[in-house]
């Protein structure tokens, strides 16, 4: 799948399950890494998480577009374009549309870093480093070790 299809596709389920155009551009970002994508509200395009196309499928962008065209047609229409919005929740339960994609990869998959209290022994895992000087074990404010683990 290209940016034309998704584009085709985007344009066939705005007029199937809202019965309104889609006159901007719908295209996959290959630099998105946490969300299925995403809705453009100064330009008003689609960005779409190449990765959940890889990843689910065909099924999966019908499901992330849904979800977008959400925030593009109540956005134009000035009513509650957001997550935590009354016409947001009708909406995209109308369509069916899901609230939150299916993620890529796991936090697990993504952890670089392992720290351990040296008081209680309770690990933490991040992504990111952290300052072991100024940063302390949530449980007892203990002293935190460092341990890389790729």
């Amino acid at each position: 799948m290209n940016n034309e299809d998704l584009q085709q596709m985007t344009e066939t389920l705005s007029k199937d399950y809202f019965s309104l155009p889609f006159k901007h551009q719908a295209y996959f970002n290959k630099r998105l890494r946490t969300t299925g994508g995403r809705y453009l509200l100064k330009s008003h395009n689609i960005e779409i998480n190449y990765k959940q196309y890889e990843h689910f499928g065909k099924d999966a962008i019908v499901q992330v577009v849904l979800h977008e065209l959400c925030h593009y047609h109540l956005h134009l229409q000035n009513k509650g374009y957001q997550h935590r919005d009354q016409d947001f929740k009708k909406l995209s339960k109308q369509v069916g549309a899901p609230r939150y994609c299916t993620p890529t990869e796991k936090y697990e998959d993504r952890v670089n870093y392992m720290y351990q209290c040296l008081q209680c022994g309770t690990k933490a895992y991040r992504i990111r480093k952290v300052n072991v000087k100024k940063m302390v074990c949530g449980k007892c404010g203990g002293r935190l070790k460092e341990f890389n683990i790729k």
